[in-house]
C-alpha cells in the first residue's frame, strides 16, 4: 500500500512525497526497517516518478530521519534537514535537483529553525543555538539564546552572517520567510508557545543580497499581543492572517508606508479561519475550521468570496500553491479516508477540482465504519465536541472497548485523521475510537484555547473526564472498558485524569508526558511552555500547578488504571526524567495496593516522536494495543 502526501511543483520538476506503509498482511521476509517518507521527482504531472531523496539510505536502522525541506526559488536546489535518533537537533544539507548531487555545505547546531531561501538562490536563513560538543539529544540543558544566520552557498558555516539575535531575551526565538516578490525578509519573533508574535521586516538589497548583519529591520509589529502570519504582498501593501481583535482570525492588510492603518480584507466570522494562502497572484485560499472539520474557500484580494471547494467532513492536511501558479494541490483525509490529493485548476472561473492521487487500502472495506460527532456537557456546562468512530451497527450495551484520545493545549486543533492501527482496533477487537476536542486546543479560536490553559487548565481535564462519563452514559462503554491515550501535553492530560478519576478509566497509554509541573521549565525547551502552564517560580502560578501536577497528586487509592508510560532516551523536547520520576513514585505509592501493571517503556535511539521510523511506530502500536487488549481481556476476531 502507498500513502501519498502532498505535491510540490518547482520551476523544473514536480515532487511527490510518498510514505510507504507495510501491508496489513506481511511475510517474514519483510524488511525489518519499514521505509519512511520518500521524495519522488516527476518531469510533469503525468509522467512516472523516480526516487529523488530516499531517507532509507541515511542509516541502516532508520533512526536518521528527514526533517524540513525547502526548494530554492528557481527549483535548482534543495535544502533539507536531518535528525539523529529523534532529537530536535538538526543538520542541514544541500543537493542539486538536476542530478541529485550533494553540495559540500553542511550546517550544524540547528534547532527549531525555518529554512528560508533568498530569491537570488545563493543562500538560506536558518536558526541555531550555541551547542556543547556532547549535545546529542540526551542532555537536559535549557535551550537559550537562539540566533538567526544567513549562509551563502560555498562558504564555511563559521563565516555565516549573524542576522538576528536577542542578547537580553534568552528565551525568544525567531523564524523567517521571504516575501513572494523576493524583496522583503519577514522575521517572526516569538516567546513561548502562545499564538502571538512580532513582525520585523528587512528590505533585502537586490544587488548585494544579505551581505552583512545584524539586519536593519522595520518593526511593523513590536508587541506580543496577537498572531500575525504573512500571506502575500502587493508592493508595500502586506496581507496578514491575524487574530488581532479577531479571536477566530481574519485577513487584514497594511501599507508599510502607513503602518497604523490596518484594513479588513476578510473579516472575522463565526468559524475559525485556520490558514490563508495566496495563489495565482490575486487569489486567496482560505481554510476554515467549522466544528472541527475543514472547509475551503477561494476569495480575491478585495475580500470577495468566489468559490467553495466541495469537501466531505474531514481535514485538509497538505497544501501546495504559489502566487505564480494557476493551479493548486491539497490533501484531504478523515477517520475513514486514508488520503486523497486533489488538483484544482485556477485558470477557470469554475475552479474545477479532480483527484490527482488517492491512497488505496486492500483487505478492509472502509464503508463498514462510521464517524459521528457528539456534543456533551462539561462540568461547567460548556458544550464540547468529540468524534466517535466504530463499525456500523454497533450495539450500545456498555461493553464496547473504547480508546479515547485527547490533547487540549498549545492552541493545537484535533481534526479527523486516518490510522490503520485504529481501523484494526475497531475491526478485529470490536473497539470504539474517540477523539475529544477539549479546551486548550485551537478548535474554536482564542477563547477556546485560553479557556483551557494557565489558571483555566483544570477545564481541559474536566472536559476529558466529562467525555468519558458521556461515553458511559450513552452506552458506548463502561469504566471497565474505557482506555485513554495522549502524548506530550496529552500525556500530561492522561496522567492527570488517572490521578483525578482513577475509577473512570481501566487502561492508560501515556506517551512522552510532561509530569513534573514544578520543574518542567528547567529542561531543554521547557521554558517555552510557561505560556500554557504558567511559571512555577511565580507564587500565583505555582498555586495553579500544585493542584494537578501528576508527580505530586498521585491518589492514595486501591484503584488505579493499568498504565503504560512511553518515553525515549533522545527525547530532548520532554526529557525522559518526567516519565522515570513518575513511574518510580507511582510504583512506590501504589505498587503494593494494586495488581494492575504500572510500567514504563524507554525506547532507544528515539525522541519525542517526529522522525521515528515506521518499524518503531508499528512496534509501538502493537505494544500499546496489545497492552490494552491484555488488560481488558479482548479477543481477536476476523
Amino acid at each position: 500500500m502507498q500513502m501519498y502526501s502532498y505535491n510540490v511543483q518547482s520551476s523544473y520538476y514536480v515532487y511527490v512525497y510518498i510514505m510507504c506503509i507495510v501491508p496489513l498482511c506481511c511475510n517474514t521476509h519483510s524488511s525489518p526497517s519499514s521505509p519512511p517518507s520518500v521524495v519522488y521527482q516527476q518531469d510533469n504531472l503525468n509522467t512516472p516518478g523516480r526516487v529523488f531523496l530516499d531517507p532509507n539510505t541515511f542509516s541502516d536502522d532508520g533512526t536518521v530521519a528527514l526533517g524540513g525541506k525547502s526548494f530554492s526559488e528557481d527549483g535548482s536546489l534543495l535544502a533539507y534537514s536531518v535528525s539523529v535518533s529523534g532529537s530536535d537537533w538538526r543538520t542541514i544539507k544541500f543537493m542539486k535537483t538536476s542530478d541529485g548531487a550533494h553540495l559540500d555545505d553542511v550546517l550544524e547546531n540547528v534547532k527549531f529553525s525555518s529554512i528560508t531561501w533568498t530569491h537570488d538562490n545563493k543562500g538560506i536563513l536558518y536558526n541555531r543555538y550555541d551547542k556543547a560538543d556532547s549535545a546529542d539529544g540526551t542532555e537536559n540543558d535549557s535551550n537559550v539564546y537562539q540566533k538567526m544566520f544567513y549562509h551563502r552557498l560555498g562558504s564555511e558555516q563559521s563565516t555565516d552572517i549573524l542576522c538576528v539575535e536577542f542578547p537580553d531575551e534568552p528565551h525568544w526565538i525567531s523564524n523567517s520567510e521571504v516575501s513572494d516578490c523576493g524583496r522583503y525578509l519577514i522575521v517572526y519573533v516569538r516567546k513561548g508557545c502562545d499564538p502571538v508574535n512580532k513582525i520585523w521586516i528587512h528590505d533585502i538589497d537586490q544587488t548585494k543580497g544579505i551581505a552583512e548583519g545584524p539586519l536593519a529591520v522595520t518593526k511593523l509589529i513590536d508587541h506580543f499581543n496577537a498572531s500575525y502570519d504573512y500571506v502575500t504582498n502587493d508592493g508595500t501593501r502586506f496581507y496578514f492572517h491575524t487574530n488581532e481583535n479577531a479571536p477566530r482570525y481574519r485577513v487584514a492588510s497594511v501599507d508599510l508606508a502607513d503602518p497604523g492603518n490596518w484594513m479588513d480584507v476578510i473579516p472575522e466570522c463565526g468559524h475559525l479561519l485556520d490558514w490563508t494562502a495566496c495563489v495565482k497572484k490575486d487569489l486567496l485560499v482560505t481554510c476554515y475550521l467549522e466544528h472541527c472539520v475543514n472547509t475551503l474557500y477561494i476569495y480575491n484580494l478585495k475580500g470577495e468570496k468566489l468559490h467553495q471547494i466541495p469537501l466531505l467532513p474531514g481535514s485538509v492536511v497538505g497544501y501546495s500553491g504559489k502566487p505564480k501558479d494557476d493551479f493548486m494541490f491539497f490533501k484531504f483525509t478523515s477517520y475513514t479516508t486514508p488520503g486523497v490529493i486533489y488538483h484544482v485548476d485556477l485558470s477557470s472561473d469554475q475552479f474545477p477540482s479532480k483527484v490527482y492521487k488517492e491512497t488505496s487500502l486492500t483487505g478492509i472495506d472502509l464503508n463498514d465504519f462510521e464517524t459521528k460527532q457528539i456534543f456533551f456537557k462539561s462540568k461547567d456546562g460548556t458544550q464540547v465536541p468529540m468524534f466517535v468512530t466504530h463499525r456500523k451497527g454497533l450495539e450500545l450495551n456498555g461493553t464496547n472497548p473504547t480508546l479515547m484520545y485527547g490533547y487540549g493545549g498549545f492552541n493545537i486543533s484535533l481534526t479527523p485523521s486516518f490510522s490503520v492501527s485504529q481501523i484494526i482496533f475497531m475491526r478485529h477487537l470490536g473497539g470504539v475510537h474517540v477523539v475529544a476536542n477539549i479546551r486548550g486546543g485551537g478548535e474554536y479560536g482564542k477563547e477556546w484555547f485560553e479557556g483551557g490553559i494557565r489558571a483555566n487548565k483544570q477545564r481541559s481535564y474536566d472536559d476529558f473526564i466529562s467525555a468519558g462519563e458521556a461515553l458511559c452514559r450513552h452506552g458506548y462503554t463502561s469504566p471497565e472498558r474505557l482506555a485513554i491515550e495522549g502524548g506530550s501535553n496529552g500525556g500530561l492530560l492522561v496522567a492527570t485524569c488517572c490521578n483525578q478519576r482513577p475509577d473512570l478509566f481501566r487502561v492508560a497509554l501515556c506517551h512522552v508526558p510532561v509530569i513534573d509541573m514544578y520543574r518542567f521549565h528547567k529542561f531543554t525547551i521547557g521554558h517555552a511552555w510557561r505560556s500554557d502552564f504558567g511559571d512555577p517560580d511565580v507564587e500565583e502560578h505555582f498555586q495553579w500547578l500544585q493542584k494537578y501536577s501528576p508527580l505530586h497528586t498521585i491518589p492514595n487509592s486501591n484503584i488505579y488504571p493499568s498504565i503504560l508510560l512511553l518515553t525515549a532516551d533522545h527525547d530532548d523536547r520532554v526529557v525522559p526524567l518526567h516519565s522515570l520520576k513518575f513511574i518510580a513514585t507511582i510504583q512506590k505509592k501504589l505498587g503494593s495496593k494494586t495488581e494492575r501493571p504500572l510500567i514504563v517503556k524507554v525506547d532507544t535511539k528515539s525522541g519525542h516522536g517526529a522522525g521515528k521510523p515506521t518499524s518503531k511506530r508499528l512496534q509501538e502500536s502493537a505494544e500499546c494495543y496489545g497492552f490494552l487488549a491484555r488488560e481488558m481481556k479482548l479477543s481477536w476476531s476476523e
